[in-house]
């Protein structure tokens, strides 16, 4: 077997992702997962990639537009070595607005993104037209944004995995052993045992579950209504989700879904009737700082941390992979301070 340069332990988003971006500089890359590639909660159905809202500016905001905008050309990097297909897209989104108020806000907002978007995205506030595929909104007025995108979580992890390998790299399912540095993306697990390491409760688990419908929407915008995702994908699929649970009897779906599915349907009646074709529901790795936490494991040399990726992880994934590779293979530390495994100390 060929000489190992480094280990990622963990085959979700996160771990793949840093995985493709050490092996596109030349490492030999090794990523070892004891279930599967996406068997946690990267492996879920929504795939949601968007912003958050332009005003506040803070750091996480910076590096989420960063990673938003680098995506397009990375998933496409990721599919030309793979010859496969990520489901990405950067098809946009609209929200719907309540009330007169919020329709200023949302115009405010605007303003801010001509500023801190760089001119390379745009929010925008539209009239609504009472188009099919359009949520309903009270004051006649949507909020559309075209950084927003869409992406398969399974066909992207498989996506990556495969990318990897034509790079050199290997995927083990089951243990492995491990050479050079070790960056631990293990999700939930990891934060527990990070956690235990440190003697501080720096991370836990929040459930997640959502389901998906067979509706042909593949060229329309995502749409985000009252905490809701609806995404339509590109195998003519739609994603319903998700919820956020701190306290649940049962890692599986139950009957939570029903009300995700009644909410879809109320916020877009179209999507009356349309077959559930998919259930998931997973817990997602949310750190104590809220954002991803990125760096050397504390009192471990060798040993790194990419964790804490929760709703926004596929997301965050290109910056988070190009980050590490700078830590891990350049010596160079560009985490924001608030990312740090420090920050949740």
């Amino acid at each position: 077997m060929a000489s190992v340069d480094v280990t990622v332990r963990g085959a979700g988003i996160f771990g793949l992702s840093v995985a493709w971006a050490f092996a596109r500089r030349g490492a030999k890359v090794r990523v070892i997962d004891t279930a599967g590639i996406g068997a946690g909660s990267s492996g879920g159905v929504v795939g949601a990639l968007s912003p958050h809202v332009p005003e506040a500016w803070n750091p996480k905001k910076a590096f989420q537009l960063e990673s938003l905008l680098l995506a397009q050309d990375w998933w496409a990097g990721v599919e030309a070595a793979s010859g496969q297909r990520s489901g990405y897209g950067r098809v946009g989104r609209l929200q719907p607005l309540a009330d007169t108020r919020a329709v200023d806000v949302a115009r405010r907002r605007g303003a801010e993104a001509g500023v801190l978007w760089q001119g390379l995205a745009e929010w925008q506030v539209i009239p609504a037209t009472g188009a099919g595929w359009e949520p309903a909104s009270p004051s006649g007025w949507l909020v559309a944004d075209s950084l927003s995108a869409r992406i398969s979580p399974r066909l992207a992890l498989e996506a990556l995995a495969a990318a990897v390998q034509a790079m050199g790299g290997t995927v083990a399912i089951g243990d492995a052993a491990e050479a050079g540095p070790v960056i631990h993306a293990t999700g939930v697990k990891g934060l527990a045992e990070l956690s235990a390491g440190l003697g501080k409760r720096v991370g836990s688990g929040v459930k997640g579950q959502a389901l998906s419908l067979g509706f042909d929407a593949r060229a329309a915008a995502q749409l985000f209504v009252d905490g809701l995702h609806i995404v339509p994908h590109a195998d003519g699929t739609v994603a319903i989700g998700s919820t956020s649970e701190t306290v649940w009897e049962s890692d599986g779906p139950d009957s939570q879904l029903e009300g995700l599915l009644v909410r879809a349907v109320a916020a877009v009646p179209v999507l009356a009737g349309a077959p559930v074709v998919a259930r998931w529901a997973g817990v997602r790795p949310r750190a104590a700082s809220r954002a991803p936490m990125l760096g050397a494991w504390p009192g471990r040399p060798g040993h790194f941390v990419a964790n804490g990726g929760f709703k926004i992880g596929f997301g965050m994934a290109p910056k988070v992979a190009e980050v590490m590779a700078d830590l891990v293979l350049d010596g160079r530390d560009a985490i924001p301070d608030g990312f740090r495994v420090e920050a949740s100390l």
